[in-house]
């Protein structure tokens, strides 16, 4: 059998039935927008080998994407593994609309795409690291939460200037404390690949320094209880260097309060268990982890 191209679809390929893996495979990336052969791998698991060659035939089946946006990238290093997002047929599947799911995801810029990988990398390395601690992991279709997806709102910050905030992500992480007390702590996700300024002149510019603003002002007026029924929220940042860290502490260290909301660290992080990595926090000189694990978790972490 003749090697089938990566990114173009072959006229004619064999008929195939859909199998409960298959599902599962097209809500993982339903979830996530965008997804990496190995992230699909590592959630579902079984034969790397075996789904990567699923991959295959469900792209040629239009049920999987393979962004093109990723092409230049793909063919410089070959290093990644390949990124998709859904087809039309799945789209049809789960009754999204419009019905032209694939040609929507298939037309995505390079900048998107890195973006949303991101995302995507930073929640399937959480999720792995929850079912490492036996943690739950809440995502947003979870929630229950009484607004429109993706999550947003709109809030007034101290000069009067009203903004638009739309987390990333949103997600709860759901544990027993050391107490034995179950716990729900709400997380809005960041994921900063350094291409917005971190600090403008005018507060009408994009900066990072304004969702920051914007988080602090959505916290002291009490937002997030009265509009989106979550009690408490931090906000996870994952950014793209060390020295970008530092930028964005700088900038939360010109909030007036809420300085504790805050929890920052670089892509390296995402190499590490995210419940046993320590991150920095906002308050000066300040450290925290996501969750309060027992201490008989943390040891059985390498």
């Amino acid at each position: 059998m003749s090697r089938l191209p990566r990114f173009q679809r072959v006229a004619t390929v064999a008929p195939i039935g859909l199998t409960e893996r298959d599902h599962k495979i097209i809500q993982h990336i339903h979830r996530h927008r965008f997804l990496r052969s190995h992230q699909i791998i590592a959630l579902i698991g079984g034969s790397a080998q075996n789904l990567s060659r699923r991959f295959q035939w469900l792209f040629h089946h239009g049920y999987l994407e393979r962004p093109r946006a990723q092409l230049q990238y793909y063919e410089r290093s070959g290093s990644q593994t390949i990124a998709y997002g859904l087809g039309n047929k799945s789209g049809s599947l789960l009754q999204l609309n419009p019905a032209s799911w694939g040609e929507k995801n298939r037309g995505i810029g390079q900048i998107y795409l890195a973006h949303a990988l991101l995302v995507s990398e930073v929640m399937v390395s959480l999720e792995l690291a929850c079912q490492q601690h036996g943690i739950r992991l809440l995502h947003e279709d979870e929630l229950n939460l009484p607004v429109e997806a993706p999550l947003h709102w709109r809030v007034k910050i101290r000069d009067g200037t009203k903004l638009g905030v739309i987390p990333d992500r949103v997600f709860a992480l759901e544990y027993a404390d050391q107490n034995g007390q179950m716990q729900r702590v709400y997380y809005f996700l960041e994921a900063d690949r350094g291409t917005m300024p971190v600090v403008r002149e005018k507060l009408a510019q994009s900066s990072f320094y304004r969702k920051l603003l914007a988080y602090e002002a959505t916290w002291v007026n009490k937002i997030h209880q009265r509009h989106l029924g979550i009690p408490r929220f931090r906000v996870l940042t994952v950014t793209t260097s060390a020295a970008r860290v530092k930028s964005l502490l700088d900038a939360c260290s010109r909030l007036q309060r809420g300085h504790g909301l805050f929890l920052f660290a670089d892509e390296s992080v995402l190499q590490c268990d995210l419940l046993s990595a320590v991150w920095q926090c906002g308050k000066a000189a300040a450290m925290s982890a996501l969750v309060d694990l027992p201490a008989s978790a943390n040891s059985h972490v390498s």
